[in-house]
């Protein structure tokens, strides 16, 4: 597999591109060779690598989705206030 411990650029890209149903099972297909146990420490250390990857950017989606729904429930909030108080003036 792979020959050092660092991933490339292209395999970044590649991972930063990637839906987040996508990295998911990425993700899981690493720990299921994690687990397996049986790899040489160069591919461990790859895969565990590959993994971090993975996570990181998932958990950055997952991030970006809860900004934005915390986004439209503040809105959402602020017009419900304003719609109680446009009656008073």
């Amino acid at each position: 597999m792979a020959n050092n411990t660092h991933l490339t650029d292209e395999q970044l890209s590649a991972i930063e591109n990637m839906t987040y149903e996508q990295a998911r099972d990425q993700l899981v297909q690493v720990v299921q060779k994690l687990e397996a146990g049986g790899l040489e420490l160069n591919d461990s250390m790859y895969q565990w690598e590959l993994g971090e990857a993975l996570a990181k950017h998932a958990q950055s989606l997952l991030d970006e989705v809860a900004k934005k729904l915390n986004e439209v429930q503040e809105s959402q909030a602020q017009f419900q206030a304003n719609a109680g108080t446009q009656g008073n003036e």
